[in-house]
């Protein structure tokens, strides 16, 4: 009898909560122990000086409201030409049409494989000297570029999202005399956007990070985005690393609730995508 107690009190010891929480314990204690050895470790003097200095910062902050409102209308003008054109790639990559299928197609590789700053420096400068055309305004160099490259990610999400719309709802809605067409308009798509909400409102969230990517394209103060303003506090004499940590900030700003946004409507829409 006393060798099945002692076997039942070593099974007690090791039950799956106990080791479970043995394990959350040890995990608890490696972070202490690391977060300690980082501020243990650290060289707060010049980090106060080098990153977190309020007179590096403040001289910077008379440029930040230009700059994140310059960020924003990028986006934005960036997401309104992916959105048109991928949507309209979606399409054609769905169209019986084969030729249709084979430029979609064709587009969506191309730019999904090469790197958009690329793209971002042809269009501000190989296009203008191919077909004779000049740029006079960064939000169209944005809107153009990096709506470019975003159409072929939003194609994809929206082809996906089109696909996911089940077959009897298009087969009934012909069934009552619409056409392909009215039937893509008023049927398909609608059901579509509201499946592929949750991913679109991410790549508005990537499209505010790769504005970043303007630094390339000559701009006067006027049209600076936040990167560009934080480029430039580096080359100040007590700039730092302050300027960048500022701008990051600002950049979180803006992420941060859309990414709060993407979260709760993929909990509305289950998840899917």
């Amino acid at each position: 009898m006393s060798v099945d107690l002692s076997a039942a009190a070593g099974r007690a010891r090791t039950s799956p909560r106990r080791r479970a929480r043995v394990a959350r314990g040890v995990q608890y204690a490696v972070l202490l122990a690391v977060l300690g050895l980082l501020v243990a470790t650290a060289d707060w003097g010049t980090v106060g000086q080098t990153i977190f200095n309020p007179a590096a910062a403040g001289e910077i902050l008379d440029r930040l409201p230009r700059a994140f409102y310059n960020t924003v209308r990028y986006t934005l003008a960036a997401f309104a030409v992916g959105l048109s054109l991928g949507t309209l790639l979606a399409l054609m990559r769905l169209s019986s049409v084969a030729p249709y299928r084979w430029i979609a197609t064709t587009y969506v590789e191309f730019f999904r494989g090469i790197p958009a700053l690329l793209v971002v420096i042809a269009v501000a400068y190989a296009v203008p000297i191919a077909f004779g055309v000049a740029f006079t305004s960064i939000v169209a160099i944005a809107a153009i570029a990096l709506g470019s490259v975003s159409a072929a990610y939003i194609s994809e999400t929206v082809r996906a999202g089109v696909e996911s719309v089940p077959r009897g709802q298009v087969e009934a809605a012909r069934s009552l005399g619409m056409s392909h067409t009215r039937t893509m308009l008023q049927v398909v798509l609608p059901q579509a956007f509201r499946t592929v909400l949750p991913p679109l409102t991410n790549e508005v969230l990537l499209l505010t990070k790769d504005t970043s990517l303007l630094f390339v394209v000559g701009q006067t103060p006027e049209f600076f985005e936040l990167t560009k303003v934080g480029r430039d506090a580096l080359s100040t004499a007590s700039g730092g690393l302050t300027g960048l940590f500022v701008i990051g900030a600002c950049y979180l700003i803006i992420t941060i609730p859309l990414g709060l946004v993407a979260r709760r409507l993929e909990r509305r829409t289950g998840g899917r995508a």
